[in-house]
Parts: C-alpha cells; sequence; structure tokens
C-alpha cells in the first residue's frame, strides 16, 4: 500500500508548475489551453495582461477544465507572474539576434519536475502572432523550441501547451515510478528516486525576484564605475543575462557576486574625491 502522505507529495508536485499566457489575444485559446492542462495534470494558470479576458467562449472550449480557468491567476506583468519562482523557461518559436540557453521539450519536463520540488516553476507561452518579446525572453532562464515540420511549424497556442505539458507528466510520472527506481527519459539526466533525496551540498537556485535584484545591482554597480554610460547603455546588461543564465550561479553564488558588487560601489565612491583637482 502506498503513503497517504507521500502521495500528497507527489501530487502537490505538479501544483508547482506555472503555465503563464502572455498577452493572448483570443480568450477561446485560454479556454483551449485550460483544457490542455488539465489532461496532463497541470492547474496552475497565470494570464498576463490579456487581451481578452476568459468568458463564456472560453469555458465551452475548457470543456471539462473550468476549474482550471475559473482559478486562473490574472496578473499585468510576467515580472509579476514569475518573481516567485525558481526556474523559468520561455518559449520561442524561432532563434532570436541574441542566442539563448536552449532546453529541448523532453529536457524541459525533465529540469521542471527536478527544480519543481524546490520552489514553483513557469513554462511561458507569448502571444498567438508574434510570441515573446526580446525583453520578456530575457527575464527566463531557458528558452525551449518545439521541433515541428520546418517547412510548417505553425502551432496553435494550445497545441504548443499541450505539446510541453505532455513533457512535463511524463517526467512526473517517472519521478513516481512505484519502486522508485532511477530512470531516465533519454535526455541525460535522470529523475526518480534521486528527486525525493536532496543533499545538503546540492545546488538551490534564487528565485526570479531575487535574480532581478542581483541584475538590478550589478547595473547599478557598472553605472558607478563608468563601465555603462547611462544614456547609452548599449546591450551590456543583455549579455550579462545570457552569460549568468548559462552559469546558472545559486543562492550562496549570487549573494557572493553582490558583496563584490558592493565592495566595488563603496571603492568607486571612496575613490571619487581623490579625483578632483584642488582649487588654487
Amino acid at each position: 500500500m502506498s503513503d497517504p502522505k507521500s502521495h500528497s507529495q507527489k501530487n502537490n508536485l505538479l501544483d508547482q508548475v506555472r503555465i503563464v499566457l502572455v498577452n493572448t489575444s483570443d480568450c477561446r485559446n485560454i479556454g483551449s489551453a485550460a483544457r490542455a492542462m488539465k489532461t496532463m495534470g497541470l492547474s496552475q494558470l497565470i494570464l498576463v495582461d490579456p487581451i481578452e479576458m476568459p468568458n463564456g467562449q472560453a469555458q465551452a472550449l475548457a470543456a471539462g477544465a473550468t476549474d482550471v480557468l475559473a482559478n486562473a491567476k490574472v496578473v499585468s506583468t510576467l515580472s509579476e507572474a514569475i518573481e516567485d519562482c525558481g526556474l523559468v523557461v520561455g518559449t520561442s518559436a524561432r532563434s532570436r539576434t541574441l542566442p539563448w540557453p536552449m532546453l529541448e521539450p523532453r529536457g524541459c519536463g525533465e529540469k521542471l519536475i527536478v527544480e519543481a520540488c524546490e520552489y514553483p516553476v513557469a513554462l511561458v507561452f507569448g502571444r498567438e502572432s508574434s510570441g515573446l518579446t526580446n525583453d520578456e525572453l530575457q527575464l527566463c532562464h531557458f528558452h525551449v523550441q518545439i521541433p515541428a515540420n520546418p517547412e510548417y511549424s505553425s502551432l496553435n497556442l494550445a497545441m504548443a501547451v499541450q505539446t510541453l505539458s505532455y513533457e512535463v507528466r511524463t517526467s512526473y510520472l517517472l519521478s513516481i515510478d512505484n519502486q522508485q527506481q532511477e530512470r531516465s527519459t533519454g535526455n541525460g539526466q535522470y529523475i526518480g528516486k534521486k528527486i525525493n533525496a536532496k543533499s545538503e551540498d546540492d545546488e538551490v537556485y534564487p528565485v526570479t525576484e531575487e535574480t532581478e535584484r542581483f541584475y538590478q545591482h550589478f547595473e547599478n554597480a557598472l553605472i558607478s564605475t563608468g563601465f555603462i554610460v547611462d544614456s547609452h547603455p548599449g546591450l551590456v546588461m543583455t549579455k550579462l543575462r545570457r552569460l549568468f543564465n548559462r552559469a546558472r550561479p545559486d543562492v550562496k553564488e549570487v549573494k557572493m557576486m553582490r558583496g563584490i558588487l558592493a565592495s566595488i560601489e563603496r571603492a568607486s565612491i571612496e575613490k571619487a574625491p581623490t579625483e578632483k583637482t584642488s582649487d588654487k
């Protein structure tokens, strides 16, 4: 007989996975996305500044998932939707000018489930016509692209939600194997037995709100030293975001970096008076 407490904890794992829809223009797509989520056991839906709020049409397309629709949280910005998430993956249908760390759909599902043990995680979908903006994609740790037929790669929003939600569920089911065996879905990362046995030495990643404070601190320090010219910042911070997203510093490393930045700011302030020429 399975342990009821253990079963409850495993069910809660999917409750840590958020589906975030940004600026959706057609409420029917929201209803269809809710249905796609529920078929895969996901229930946490966040709507960022929807152009059309869910109505009767959305409820009709949600079918048996009207509870997911009714409990959807509406926020104004993507930052608000993900501020307490430790892992954010943005969907991108095309290559961007500045490449970002990428995940395959299978690896995306694995990573979301593994890290959902520690904090909320988010899978972000953009506008039906244009996807996510570059600024929105830069708020994500990784990007994921569904390898559709290049000759006809058009997926509607609900299809994309269904495809990636399936990968999340596949990894979730492997993680609750009755015999708690370590198994791999073939993407190089083992899940299962290890998912419930965290070592003190394992990395703990900062949530998005903490990471954004780090980036703001970094930018302020670079402005104070003159490395960034406030009126012409260029792509410095964008490239630094990409660098640190690849490196994925943990909580201790981010705190260390902020300590270094604070020392740079102090040194810059202390040095400033000595650079002034004395009046004669």
